[in-house]
């Protein structure tokens, strides 16, 4: 999904784009990288996005629901999720970005406060936004939406907080039903690390 730069009118540009289901496959299966997050796409996505010219970049405010699917990190259940997702980036032109190699800290900190003053995107202030880096003539929006489909994902999937998981010994499921097996005597040695508690 690319957008050209003279698209954006003094208004801004409204988006309401459906997510490609190539660029939502690629960031959840890692493509290229060889790693997968072990989550997949279970529903197409749209993305509502505003575009608007400030002080030479543009800012880019946008969000959209990612629908995935992994099994249960306990039980291995299939769990689906929807993720909301939100993000504001301000993006800055190249051109704009090498020029500041060549201005002293002053310069930099009074255009910083001359882009800043006056300019907000709703509840924050300009400068609060995250920055990226693009030509200058087109932004492509498949990279960033990449990058926060990643950014929302949980670190595991679980079906309920309460899942008890699996038989270690018979793997049975244990939130259909209890299995018959015993429990595993532990060596008494080791007993003392059952009061340890891990968050």
């Amino acid at each position: 999904m690319v957008v050209k730069i003279e698209q954006i009118k003094d208004a801004g540009l409204k988006l309401d784009e459906p997510i490609a289901p190539g660029v939502l496959k690629e960031a959840l299966e890692g493509q290229g990288s060889g790693e997968g997050t072990g989550f997949q796409a279970t529903a197409p996505s749209t993305l509502q996005a505003t575009l608007r010219k400030v002080s030479g970049g543009v800012l880019l405010s946008g969000g959209f629901t990612v629908h995935v699917g992994a099994p249960c990190k306990r039980c291995l259940a299939d769990v689906t999720l929807d993720l909301p997702v939100s993000f504001t980036i301000n993006l800055v032109p190249e051109s704009l970005a090498r020029g500041d190699d060549f201005k002293d800290d002053d310069e930099k900190a009074m255009e910083k406060k001359e882009r800043t003053q006056g300019e907000s995107g709703g509840t924050f202030q300009l400068g609060e936004a995250d920055e990226q880096l693009f030509d200058g003539k087109t932004i492509d929006l498949d990279p960033i939406i990449r990058e926060q489909v990643l950014l929302a994902l949980p670190m595991s999937a679980v079906c309920r907080e309460d899942c008890q998981g699996l038989c270690s010994q018979c793997g049975q499921n244990l939130n259909e039903k209890k299995c018959g097996c015993e429990p595993k005597v532990v060596d008494p040695r080791l007993s003392p690390l059952k009061n340890i508690k891990l968050n």
